[in-house]
């Protein structure tokens, strides 16, 4: 639908946003060593790392070569998972625009637990809706969402450069551009088609709730909610 490029919006408490950019690094590193471009090496490991709604919710078990780490770690590791270059591309481009200020609204070290919380609580919502899927979920969006839905509830008056539909350059508010993408979101899941169930929409939508409200609690006490400005102290007179 678009492709965020650039937002207005500089960082205020911290010099460099360290851990988005390591999270970064770290999802395109297991991206080639999960196998990277070979198709097959890369469902074999989606297998093993993945998070898979039947196996966790013990409707199904995966053969036993194939179980390399505790069940309850794929809740993790399926968010480093990604199964093509545009997959990762796309979700690392979403990370790169609207992670560092995240990461300055809370400190490195929250933004940190804010990141593995939205990973993991997306793919558990995922696995209430799919309960019995046995496909593998695999990719950043869970996360990537829960940093969606945080910037929407701190940033949504700043403008963002976008490419819409992947080739118009328009300058929007925050709020028109990602309320628009929630809105997709939910469309996609109500008039899912066989193509379109594929691309794990629940998790996406429950990412999105996970970091609009985490967001209140691990923010700053001087970041303020919806770009308001905090109010001066009263003049003594």
């Amino acid at each position: 639908m678009f492709l965020p490029i650039h937002d207005d919006n500089r960082l205020v408490h911290v010099r460099r946003a360290w851990v988005n950019y390591a999270l970064i690094a770290a999802n395109v590193a297991c991206f080639f060593l999960a196998g990277g471009l070979n198709a097959t090496l890369v469902e074999a490991n989606a297998l093993s790392f993945g998070l898979i709604p039947s196996v966790v919710n013990d409707i199904a078990e995966l053969p036993p070569n194939l179980v390399v780490i505790p069940e309850a770690l794929s809740f993790l590791t399926y968010a480093f998972m990604h199964a093509s270059l545009i997959h990762l591309g796309g979700n690392m481009l979403f990370l790169w625009v609207f992670g560092d200020n995240i990461e300055d609204a809370m400190g490195h070290a929250r933004y940190l637990l804010f990141y593995l919380l939205g990973a993991a609580g997306s793919g558990y919502i995922y696995t209430l809706a799919e309960r019995s899927s046995e496909a593998p979920l695999i990719g950043a969006s869970g996360a990537v969402a829960a940093v969606v839905g945080a910037y929407l509830v701190l940033h949504p008056k700043v403008k963002l450069w976008i490419l819409a539909f992947g080739r118009i350059p328009l300058r929007l508010r925050a709020w028109w551009v990602l309320g628009a993408w929630l809105v997709f979101q939910v469309a996609n899941l109500v008039m899912a088609t066989p193509e379109s169930s594929k691309i794990a929409w629940w998790a996406h939508i429950g990412g999105f709730a996970i970091g609009a409200v985490l967001v209140v609690p691990l923010r700053r006490k001087a970041v303020p909610l919806f770009d308001r400005k905090l109010s001066p102290p009263p003049l003594n007179r």
